[in-house]
Formats: C-alpha cells, structure tokens, sequence
C-alpha cells in the first residue's frame, strides 16, 4: 500500500458543526480569535485532529476587489486551518483538498502570514493561485489584546486603543466551480498571478491539546 493510500484509509475528513472548532480556535491556532464561520471541516483518524474553517471576509472592499462587485458573493475566507503536531507529512494537503472538495461555486482566499514567518506551502501544495502580498495598512487595537478596537464597540465605550502596523500577509485565491466558471473568474480576476513565494517556514507552537472528539456517524 502506497503512501497516499494509507493516509486515504487512515484519515476522513467530515463536515462538522461549528462549536466542534471553538477550543482549537481559542486555545491552539495562533490568533486566539474565533472567525466567521460558513463552513467547518474536520479532521479524524477516530479523534479529531485537525479543524479547517472558512467564512465570509470582514472586509466588503475584499469581496468585490477579487473579481468585481458582481462575483463578491461568491469570495470566501478559508480563516482558520489548525492540526494536531507530528501527523504524517502530506496529510495536511490530503485534508485540504478533500475539504474543497465538498464545496460548490466558491472563490476563496486565504493568506499566510509573514509575521509568523509563513509562505503558504500548504496552499502551493494544493494548486492554489498567489497574488503577492496584502497592502501595508494600520489596524487600531484594544490594549493588551490582539482584537480590534471595532470590538465591543470600543469607541462608544471610551476604551482604550493603539495603532498597530498590520503585518503584511500572502495572498492565496481558489476558484471552486465547473470549467466554465473558473474560466470566466479567473478572466476577470482583479490581481496579477505571480510566482510563489519560497522561503524557510516557521511553525507556530501548536502544542495545545483540546478535548478528545471522536469520529461523527
């Protein structure tokens, strides 16, 4: 048995319910925040290993910059991607990929942060498109806190704030559709296609380890 063949017999990916994701969201992805959340996939091999989220994008503007105001319905945000440590090496692309598999008419971004010395090799791996890297931008934040000062209303409250240079962040689309759909995206998408980045990656510690979910039937 080949190796491809016995991650496909070890490892199922599921679709799962949103509050499955919650710990690993808080407690073990690196931005300690929960995302919008559309669709939610999980990993198993008996136990939950791994989480993958995708949910519709903050920014508006983002929606219709990919490709223009009359597809911005259709631009998602895979957000949140997280699995156990020491899995075997191309399980991470077999989750992935199974996961976009059980997806219609999508366009989906995701981006690998430079801040945590990422490259996106798992969104290289899985033939999605690069388009450079994310405008320099400043974000007003909470003090002491990685969330923004738009949560909880933090003006209206009088709270206190900083400003905080946004780290600039690889940009990654993935057209889901028939021929014909990709096709007409990709011709009216708004970025260049450019090569990918290369570079030493770095791992977050993702040691954590949440509550033991077994398989769903």
């Amino acid at each position: 048995m080949d190796k491809k063949m016995s991650i496909k017999s070890k490892y199922k990916v599921k679709s799962i319910s949103k509050h499955l994701c919650k710990e690993w969201l808080l407690h073990k992805h690196y931005a300690k925040r929960i995302p919008s959340i559309s669709y939610a996939f999980g990993l198993f091999n008996s136990d939950l290993v791994g989480i993958l989220t995708i949910g519709k994008p903050a920014s508006n503007f983002l929606c219709i910059g990919v490709c223009g105001e009359s597809n911005s319905k259709y631009v998602y945000e895979l957000n949140r991607l997280c699995v156990n440590d020491e899995l075997e090496k191309n399980v991470l692309s077999y989750f992935v990929s199974q996961s976009l598999k059980m997806l219609n008419d999508l366009i989906l971004v995701s981006y690998a942060d430079t801040s945590m010395n990422h490259n996106g090799y798992i969104y290289q791996a899985t033939n999605w498109i690069y388009t450079g890297l994310s405008a320099k931008a400043i974000d007003k934040k909470i003090k002491g806190s990685n969330k923004h000062a738009r949560h909880n209303n933090i003006y209206e409250k009088g709270g206190d704030y900083e400003l905080v240079e946004r780290s600039r962040k690889h940009r990654y689309l993935y057209f889901i559709g028939n021929k014909k759909t990709v096709k007409k995206w990709k011709k009216e998408l708004n970025y260049k296609i450019q090569d990918y980045p290369k570079g030493e990656n770095k791992r977050y510690d993702a040691s954590y380890k949440p509550t033991i979910q077994r398989e769903l039937f």
